[in-house]
């Protein structure tokens, strides 16, 4: 045990973590230079499309110091706010961590956030000052930075180029010398966390886990705490960039294990592996359970894909534990799914994740915020979906999540960012000057404000520089109508809104003009209207398509037009009653991008 080391990386988005690992395994030689590739450890084509990491991934390097091998498991981390779950699960299985800050854009909000919850875990951080060799650095400034945030001599920080590999070399020597070993009982019964699992259509469920006291070999019978199923080992190994199969894993170490499970629901993230003979008294203190925050449906294009979509949907499960669904049905498409996300860029990745790793094509709702509904009886109602909303007689009143939100920026963008943050019903909680050019300000905002294009404005606003993150504070009364769609007449539940009765009657009449655009011409009259209960505040009309009725009559006494004309008008009338309006999926996805 006293030759391995558990640690991450983490650090704000596109700061270099993935690149930066990269060298790592070149310089422990883990993968042959054929094999190597920029940001080899995102192995999703999405990732490296966006350029951003979206799984945290783990592996095993072999580093020799002063003479002696030591074993060093590696998890890389996603950057994105929408992604802080994956990293509370590579902080839960680690003794030490990577803290990488970009030399060029200085600590940011995530920086922070992460770090705070290493902290809390009780990690040892080894801070990095990254893209030293770009024009733009400013090595001195940052590095007083990472002190002033850390405590720490500037000495201490290592200021690397991930990109060319300069000084990456001595952050190998320092991980062994500060980052403790893990701590366990080799001799104890077996207990091991899981921090992560994949499904193979061959295998089963693959699940990674580190363990901490005890060993786990191939052939042992062992048990899943929180499922109290048993299962018997048929493979364990370590994690290469491909799994390498071994015949056990020992006390502080990390590895896979394939027991022949089939079914996803069996295997949960954060639960505990024990041996059955010999038991472990109780479950791992893992991490907490994960709260989403947005909530969409997610319907299958075809009604008989229904149960495809669920088992599509559990496999899915398995590999992003942060996703939850459960069934819904809808007037409008039928049968589907009310999935909960962590943020507006997590729905996007696991739509896209869904079309190209399962085929699986799905109509994605409005996404919205959960709200707690107090009704006059009495009861407290949680509320994901505005159909779900009481009738307006029985509500008492309704309170909305609210978030404590943290911006870093240049001061020079100060003003505009404080406006958009006033027009998102925000309240200046405080501002401080971490330098004399870059400010960090503390907003109190409705999560139902930020959910939709803040996070875009706010890049758009202070030309990429600000820096943003949040976590929700408590649930606060607020002023909420439920704003309806009637197309033809008819509610489309599923572009149904809650939103704040200031906002509804200008949110309204974008939405009636967007679809307007966006819905197909018919051959009658179609009348898109937004309402508030009775009360309908804003209409547009779908012209109908015109057919000349008349063309085949020259000549002749006009009463004969006339009456073609009165017999096209009852068709019409009647082709309204019974005519039915499809919603292309562009409409839903409009609503997201009401200003643009």
């Amino acid at each position: 045990m006293q030759h391995i080391r558990n640690f991450c990386i983490i650090a704000h988005i596109d700061h270099g973590k993935s690149t930066l690992a990269d060298r790592l395994l070149e310089l422990t030689r883990t993968l042959a230079s054929r094999e190597m590739e920029n940001q080899v450890l995102d192995d999703m084509d999405l990732e490296k499309e966006k350029g951003i990491t979206i799984k945290s991934h783990a592996i095993q390097m072999i580093h020799q110091y002063h003479g002696e091998p030591y074993k060093l498991n590696l998890i890389d981390t996603p950057g994105h706010v929408d992604f802080s779950y994956e990293v509370s699960r590579s902080i839960a299985s680690c003794e030490g961590a990577l803290l990488v800050v970009d030399a060029s854009q200085g600590v940011q909000a995530q920086t922070i956030s992460n770090l705070y919850m290493a902290i809390d875990h009780g990690l040892e951080i080894i801070p990095v000052l990254n893209k030293i060799d770009m024009e733009s650095a400013q090595v001195e400034v940052v590095t007083d930075e990472i002190c002033d945030l850390l405590g720490c001599s500037p000495e201490e920080v290592f200021k690397v180029s991930a990109r060319t590999g300069e000084g990456v070399a001595p952050i190998l020597d320092a991980i062994v010398e500060r980052i403790p070993a893990p701590q366990g009982d080799p001799q104890g019964p077996l207990q091991a966390l899981i921090f992560d699992s994949v499904f193979n259509s061959f295998r089963g469920v693959i699940a990674y886990f580190k363990v901490k006291n005890g060993s786990i070999r191939k052939g042992d019978k062992v048990k899943f705490f929180a499922t109290g199923m048993d299962y018997e080992v048929e493979e364990v190994g370590i994690l290469k960039m491909k799994l390498v199969p071994t015949d056990g894993i020992g006390c502080g170490d990390v590895g896979y294990v394939i027991t022949g499970i089939k079914s996803a629901t069996e295997v949960k993230v954060g639960d505990t592996i024990t041996h059955l003979a010999n038991p472990c008294a109780e479950a791992i203190a893992g991490f907490e359970e994960v709260k989403p925050m947005v909530f969409a449906g997610m319907y299958p294009v075809q009604a008989d894909k229904f149960e495809e979509l669920r088992a599509v949907l559990e496999k899915f499960q398995l590999n992003d534990a942060s996703f939850v669904y459960e069934p819904e049905s809808s007037l409008a498409l039928g049968s589907g799914f009310r999935c909960g996300f962590l943020g507006l860029l997590h729905l996007e990745i696991v739509q896209e994740r869904l079309f190209r790793e399962f085929d699986m094509d799905v109509i994605t709702t409005v996404p919205n915020v959960s709200y707690k509904v107090y009704t006059t009886q009495g009861e407290v109602v949680d509320v994901h979906n505005p159909s779900g909303l009481p009738a307006q007689t029985l509500i008492d009143h309704i309170e909305e999540p609210y978030i404590r939100a943290q911006i870093i920026s240049k001061s020079e963008f100060f003003g505009p960012i404080m406006k958009l943050c006033l027009d998102r019903r925000g309240t200046l909680i405080g501002q401080h000057y971490i330098t004399a050019d870059r400010v960090e300000l503390t907003y109190d905002m409705p999560l139902s404000e930020i959910v939709f294009d803040f996070y875009d404005k706010l890049k758009t606003i202070s030309k990429g520089y600000a820096s943003f993150d949040y976590h929700v504070m408590d649930f606060r009364p607020a002023k909420l109508v439920r704003l309806d769609i009637l197309l033809n007449g008819e509610p489309a539940d599923a572009l149904s809104t809650l939103i704040h009765e200031d906002n509804a009657y200008t949110f309204g009449r974008k939405m009636c003009e967007k679809l307007k655009d966006l819905i197909p011409r018919q051959q009658f009259d179609i009348p898109i209207q937004a309402a508030i209960g009775a009360k309908i505040i804003a209409r547009e009309t779908v012209k109908q398509v015109r057919k000349d009725v008349t063309a085949k009559c020259y000549g002749g006494d006009v009463t004969r037009k006339r009456k073609l004309l009165e017999k096209q008008k009852e068709g019409k009338k009647r082709m309204r009653q019974i005519g039915t309006v499809q919603v292309p999926q562009s409409a839903f996805m409009a609503v997201l991008k009401l200003d643009s």
